[in-house]
């Protein structure tokens, strides 16, 4: 989505609601295909005492397999974002500040950008997910597996023969 500028550069107290969807299907993240529902994005674009500021808010749902048990888990990310939108820059060095010579801004690769920024790089189904049994596989979120936890250093296995 290509959003036009220049009314909201020539006009002060100009205000336009932002509302669209962004298709990301397509996108590989982490050798997965996450991002299969399309992401709303909200927001504004606004003059306020000459000052253009675009406002947005992106909601996605992701779906990956869950890095400790390798269950299909949907999760959510929202990300906030306010830029002050600026036609030149006099020695600014602020992330929030975006230049605009075209008076055009390419939303759609704006928002992209900033959910696939925020997208964890650590997939997990709950945060308190305890994983696969390393013995036999288990998911032991669904009970414990009744394999001997009690592991022996192979090194010391001789001196556990002495003792019996």
């Amino acid at each position: 989505m290509i959003l036009s500028l220049k009314a909201a550069f020539a006009t002060e107290n100009y205000s336009a609601p932002i509302n669209f969807e962004l298709n990301l299907s397509d996108i590989e993240f982490s050798g997965v295909y996450p991002l299969k529902k399309p992401i709303q994005i909200s927001g504004e674009l606004f003059n306020r005492a000459g000052v253009v500021v675009l406002r947005t808010h992106c909601k996605a749902c992701y779906q990956a397999p869950c890095d400790r048990c390798g269950q299909e888990c949907c999760n959510s990310v929202t990300v906030d974002k306010e830029y002050i939108l600026a036609t030149e820059l006099e020695n600014e060095d602020n992330d929030n500040i975006l230049l605009v010579t075209e008076m055009e801004l390419n939303l759609a690769e704006l928002c992209r950008t900033d959910v696939l920024l925020h997208i964890p790089m650590k997939h997990l189904c709950h945060q308190d997910c305890k994983g696969l049994c390393s013995e036999c596989g288990k998911n032991l979120n669904q009970g414990e597996c009744g394999c001997n936890k009690k592991q022996i250093d192979p090194r010391l296995s001789k001196l556990a023969e002495l003792l019996k």
